[in-house]
């Protein structure tokens, strides 16, 4: 080591002071020593004298080595603390590491204690660094946290104050409607362009909203029943195009089993699978359907949304699930709703997969967890 070494030694015996500092010069260690050999002169040194490392005899004839680390640590001084007393069982040796001893070595073999005093040294820079490293997450964390809950205000801000706007206009675009049936020179198309604008804006500030407290939000688990959330789920798509156009037909077996989860979320994945299953019929079929299928359990529920669309392309079935992706030109959407899906379904503790073949439709699978009351929540988000 090229530094000197600051070496406070607590020892009663003038000849051991000796042999230390013979055995330190003989390994080339640079260092400065002050011997002490009580309480007092032991706390005035920690502060005057300033140590880098401390090597201390376990008895002394009115202290001893566990009494002087514990007002090192009292004081909150880290400093290599390494014992040097004559004969230890393993016993007593295991006890000193225990309260915080940085190493042992007997005076009978002070060929070790160099190399004791250079890695305490190093375990104790890693430490420090560490818990350096520590805080500065810690500080990163704390500021991630208020970024986030800053974020989620705005977000929620943001869309809540533009989708109130939007609800008017909606109001004053079907004001419009019956006022245009006065009129000889119709203005009906350019509502159903500016209403069709204004749902799909509508439709985007939804995403975003339920994507923010997908994130953010706490999981609220509560006895659910499927049926009416399935069926509201289908009579707010009723105002999309081809609504009336899809057979829908729903099948829930076990209905009786009780089922605890999460009712908003189901709603929402419930809500976009259902209107993905309505804007991508496919229109060339004589007849498109939409079947909806659940099996209750005591561990999960089993849900299957089935349509007979228009399919997704094998080469693009493995990015449907990515943020922001429209796997067809026909996507009107932000290309968030089946990210959405599959981030709510993972929150839940549950698992999605798709099944489809382009042209004839697809399958989508559910699994969720039955989080009845009693069950452990350690699978859930």
């Amino acid at each position: 080591m090229n530094t000197t070494l600051r070496i406070l030694i607590l020892e009663d015996v003038q000849d051991d002071v000796v042999l230390i500092e013979y055995a330190l010069r003989k390994d080339g260690i640079q260092f400065e020593a002050q011997q002490v050999d009580s309480q007092e002169l032991f706390v005035r040194a920690l502060h005057e004298f300033n140590p880098d490392v401390i090597l201390s005899d376990h008895s002394l004839p009115q202290f001893n080595s566990m009494e002087a680390l514990k007002l090192c640590r009292a004081q909150g001084l880290d400093i290599p603390f390494i014992l040097v007393t004559g004969t230890m069982s393993e016993e007593f040796a295991v006890s000193c590491l225990k309260e915080g001893a940085d190493d042992y070595v007997l005076k009978l073999n002070l060929t070790r204690l160099s190399s004791a005093i250079i890695n305490a040294i190093k375990q104790k820079k890693i430490d420090a660094e560490r818990k350096e490293a520590e805080k500065a997450l810690q500080r990163q964390n704390k500021e991630l946290v208020k970024i986030n809950e800053e974020l989620d205000k705005f977000v929620y801000s943001v869309s809540h104050n533009l989708r109130a706007p939007l609800t008017s206009v909606l109001g004053l675009v079907n004001i419009g409607r019956l006022e245009d049936g006065k009129r000889e020179d119709s203005f009906l198309p350019l509502f159903d362009m500016m209403e069709k604008s204004i749902r799909k804006l509508d439709a985007t500030l939804k995403e975003i909203l339920n994507y923010s407290r997908n994130a953010r939000g706490d999981i609220n688990i509560e006895k659910v029943d499927l049926a009416p959330i399935i069926q509201t789920c289908l009579e707010s798509s009723e105002f999309i195009e081809g609504y009336d156009q899809v057979k829908k037909e729903v099948f829930i077996r076990n209905e009786e089993t009780p089922f605890y989860s999460d009712s908003h979320r189901l709603s929402v994945i419930f809500d976009d699978l259902v209107s993905n299953a309505i804007r991508y019929r496919d229109i060339r079929k004589k007849q498109s359907t939409l079947t909806i299928e659940a099996e209750i359990t005591a561990n999960a529920a089993h849900i299957l949304f089935k349509d007979n669309g228009i399919g997704i392309p094998e080469e693009l079935v493995p990015r449907i699930f990515e943020m922001f992706f429209r796997a067809t030109e026909k996507s009107e959407g932000a290309g968030l709703g089946l990210y959405i899906v599959k981030e709510m379904t993972k929150k839940l503790g549950g698992t999605i997969q798709v099944i489809t073949v382009f042209g004839e439709g697809t399958t989508f699978r559910l699994e969720i967890p039955n989080a009845f009351p009693g069950r452990t929540q350690s699978n859930l988000n």
